[in-house]
């Protein structure tokens, strides 16, 4: 049995349907399935985003925030100097998803350097809808947990 954490990045104000329709597509792409998702992971700064905690409310996940200080110490195969820019660190998605997989319970996040890569099953995924009415970008990255 595997259980999957999904790491997702978003524009302020995406919406649940946007960011449901990514995971959507992209667990279809990839014959995974939704079912096995074990939750939602992100940056702090994306705790509040009305999307994200209506998914996970409606599915009944929990979603795990970062704080950039942690995220930037994960190794990730797609860092963006855009998104360091913006929010501090050069990936939520992938960073996000290596952390919620990870137990921190009894780690000094000053010398937290973790290479989480060997366990990312999707890298990140950029989204964007077709679809007028879902405006907005969802970046997304999956890690598998189990066998």
């Amino acid at each position: 049995m595997y259980v999957l954490w999904v790491g997702i990045g978003c524009k302020r104000e995406t919406s649940r349907e946007l960011i449901e329709l990514a995971i959507k597509e992209i667990f279809r792409k990839h014959d995974l399935s939704e079912s096995a998702i074990a939750g939602i992971a992100t940056i702090n700064s994306k705790a509040a985003e009305v999307g994200l905690l209506e998914l996970c409310q409606i599915r009944n996940l929990p979603l795990k925030t970062f704080p950039a200080e942690v995220l930037q110490n994960i190794s990730v195969p797609n860092p963006s100097q855009l998104v360091e820019k913006k929010v501090g660190t050069a990936s939520v998605a992938e960073a996000a998803a290596i952390s919620a997989s990870l137990d921190f319970s009894h780690v000094n996040f000053a010398d937290l350097k973790v290479g989480g890569i060997n366990n990312l099953l999707i890298p990140k995924q950029i989204f964007r809808s077709s679809n007028p009415n879902l405006q907005g970008i969802v970046t997304i990255a999956v890690v598998m947990i189990g066998k």
